[in-house]
């Protein structure tokens, strides 16, 4: 079980952006966000969206940095991969 995160690479809102993901369970991903103080409301079907600034926060708190490939390759191996078109109820 573990929790990865990507580099803070995807800009919005006039600042970078990572992801968070489990390549085990929804239930660790949420459990590790809530401790690190993440709002539920940033998590989007499969992954959470994180802001630049926390980043090195969240490799301290055991997060493991990885390539987005990697991270997608990984979730996509877990089952828990959400597909854009998922996402849009098709």
């Amino acid at each position: 079980m573990t929790v990865l995160i990507d580099q803070p690479i995807w800009p919005a809102h006039d600042m970078l952006w990572a992801h968070i993901v489990s390549d085990s369970s929804l239930a660790e991903l949420h459990a590790f966000a809530e401790a690190a103080g993440i709002p539920r409301r940033a998590f989007d079907h499969d992954h959470y969206d994180v802001p630049e600034r926390k980043w090195d926060e969240l490799v301290a708190l055991g997060a493991q940095p990885v390539g987005v490939r990697e991270l997608v390759e990984r979730l996509r191996a877990s089952g828990l991969r959400v597909t854009q078109k998922q996402k849009r109820g098709r």
